[in-house]
């Protein structure tokens, strides 16, 4: 597992603890590192990486110190670190590269420099609200004129830090289109706010294409992102034929680009984001349905792996 601390990780909430929590209840051996710890030598991709297992309490520890560990050496390498994607982020992408062929990858280190999360979304475009993607002030002011209200987000950000809703004509929009775009230089995504976010937005979780299942998050009082991590809370909810319609027009996309573990935002039936480097949802699944997708991902991977 390739990801951010594991000592800094919620382990009530963190989907790649629980994925490696149902590796180890699968008997599988697990070890761990950041994108820092990755090495290349020799034309050999490697990691200082730390052994993972479970203390007397049950949750998943490191259990021993780092050693360098070649890739080829694992049946799997999940690929989980959060955002930003920076020069560090598409560095470890550039090694896993390396390792293409003498290991599993998931998601696929080149899918994961291409897919960026907002812009993903924009190669469906009938299935999105409206929107733009500038780093003109200018068009941005006029696009929210156009719609009423926008959702600005930055392209690189993830759980809803630094997204704002821009209202056409309120005072100070201009100073903060301009401190969004670093005064005209760096793009952004603007999307029409959908009202239908108030009654929350669907997170839902796809493996291969196919739905692992669905989560309702429901934004905290006076706020309208729905992210968990800002006090949204999550409720049980089923699919619906809007969610099947995304998904079915997504999923040949999806699989073609070896992007295997996603999670998809919809609000109102629109397509909002497309999430490949760290979705989250799955522990809130399993504890509102019952159920064990983290074991039907391992499952999926043993099969992938040819275990």
């Amino acid at each position: 597992m390739v990801m951010d601390p594991l000592e800094a990780a919620d382990p009530a909430t963190d989907t790649s603890v629980a994925l490696m929590s149902a590796a180890l209840e699968r008997g599988h051996r697990v070890r761990w590192c950041r994108s820092g710890d990755l090495w290349l030598d020799g034309g050999h991709v490697g990691a200082s990486s730390q052994p993972a297992g479970r203390d007397g309490s049950g949750r998943v520890v490191s259990t021993g110190p780092a050693a360098p560990v070649p890739l080829a050496g694992h049946d799997v390498v999940l690929v989980r670190p959060d955002p930003p994607v920076d020069a560090a982020y598409l560095a470890m992408t550039l090694l896993l590269e390396q390792a293409r062929g003498d290991t599993v990858i998931v998601n696929d280190p080149r899918a994961l420099r291409e897919a960026n999360e907002k812009l993903y979304a924009t190669r469906f475009p009938g299935l999105m609200p409206a929107h733009l993607v500038t780093a003109d002030p200018d068009r941005l002011t006029a696009f929210a004129g156009a719609v009423g209200e926008a959702v600005i987000k930055p392209l690189d950000g993830h759980g809803g830090r630094d997204v704002v809703r821009v209202v056409a004509g309120a005072p100070g929009t201009a100073a903060l289109l301009g401190r969004l775009t670093h005064g005209g230089r760096v793009p952004v995504m603007a999307q029409e706010f959908l009202p239908a976010v108030a009654e929350g937005d669907r997170r839902i979780l796809l493996l291969e294409g196919a739905p692992l299942g669905v989560v309702r998050r429901v934004p905290a009082p006076g706020e309208f992102r729905a992210n968990l991590g800002l006090g949204g809370r999550a409720e049980r909810c089923e699919l619906d034929d809007a969610d099947r319609r995304i998904i079915a027009a997504l999923a040949p996309t999806l699989v073609a680009d070896g992007l295997a573990l996603v999670g998809i935002d919809v609000v109102g039936g629109r397509l909002t984001e497309v999430n490949v480097t760290s979705p989250t949802g799955l522990c809130q699944l399993a504890a509102l349905t019952g159920t064990r997708p983290d074991l039907e991902v391992v499952d999926w991977l043993e099969r992938a792996a040819g275990r």
